[in-house]
């Protein structure tokens, strides 16, 4: 037998595996197609102070070895996903994580107070690659001082374990989760989407309305791959690895490469049943390589 189990600050996962935020819904969608509790933990789609209705249509289009999106964190709110969506968890034997984001420093911190204690919340994902309306439309995670007032306020929000979600679009990622760190972080997670866009040749127009989006998908993992390797030799809290994951042989790289944990995403769009099978599969690597604990695959590079 293979230990899976793994800890990101004061969690213990049954296994390294979760999904990504805004790939899997509210957590309730998936469950009549796989077995969630096969999974480590789910994270939630983002969510938000108020309801946001998103960006126009079209908002998602497929790119070779990848696909586009322009969501606009679409969500129904705090008050809602209280109401509706987080009693569909309870009954869930794994870990639930809330992705939340805000427009402004103060929204994160409130968003955090009114989820924070409900009993199915085991911890929070901070989104920082949302744009900030009083420094005009920048995002969070692209300034290391005003990272570190987000990830304070959202620690000072809540008692339980606070993930940072990092966005690839900056040139220096490692002050960025140190500023993380500074603020409270228990665990960095990264990357989010790459930005990026496409154009149809026909009308001339983008394939996204708003013009770009966020590149996900395979097309991303080296980068991924690369980020995860530069902040795990920086940090001493666990990374979580994002990006590209499509295989198990995906999230095994991503643990050499310094993770602690993988979040699956757009493989959830191709095959519901993924990241469960991206479970069995480490398990597999496991024994076939005389590895009792997925723990020591963790930083094992072998660099020079």
């Amino acid at each position: 037998m293979v230990d899976l189990s793994v800890n990101i600050g004061s969690l213990r996962l049954k296994n390294p595996v979760l999904t990504a935020s805004g790939t899997f819904g509210y957590g309730v969608e998936y469950r009549e197609y796989i077995d969630v509790n096969r999974l480590g933990g789910i994270i939630t789609k983002t969510i938000t102070l108020h309801r946001r209705e998103g960006n126009p249509m079209p908002r998602i289009a497929e790119t070779p070895c990848g696909m586009l999106n322009s969501i606009g964190l679409a969500n129904v709110g705090v008050e809602q996903f209280l109401e509706e969506k987080l009693p569909g968890l309870e009954e869930l034997d794994t870990t639930v994580i809330v992705n939340i984001a805000g427009s402004t420093i103060e929204e994160y911190g409130e968003v955090a107070e009114r989820i924070q204690d409900h009993k199915r919340v085991d911890g929070f994902e901070v989104n920082i690659s949302c744009p900030n309306v009083k420094k005009g439309g920048l995002a969070f995670g692209t300034d290391p001082g005003i990272t570190k007032e987000v990830v304070s306020r959202v620690r000072e929000a809540t008692n339980k374990p606070v993930i940072v979600k990092l966005t690839p679009n900056v040139t220096d990622i490692v002050s960025i989760a140190l500023a993380a760190l500074d603020g409270g972080a228990d665990a960095i997670s990264l990357i989010n989407t790459v930005l990026g866009m496409g154009v149809d040749v026909e009308t001339r127009r983008p394939l996204l309305a708003r013009g770009g989006g966020g590149l996900s998908g395979p097309a991303i993992k080296p980068i991924a791959l690369a980020k995860v390797w530069q902040v795990a030799k920086a940090v001493s809290v666990p990374v979580i690895g994002v990006g590209g994951i499509m295989s198990w042989q995906d999230a095994v790289e991503f643990f050499i490469a310094g993770a602690t944990a993988v979040e699956v995403g757009t493989l959830s769009f191709v095959e519901p049943n993924g990241a469960v099978g991206i479970v069995r599969g480490i398990e597999r690597y496991c024994e076939e390589k005389g590895i009792k604990k997925v723990t020591r695959l963790v930083g094992t590079l072998q660099e020079g």
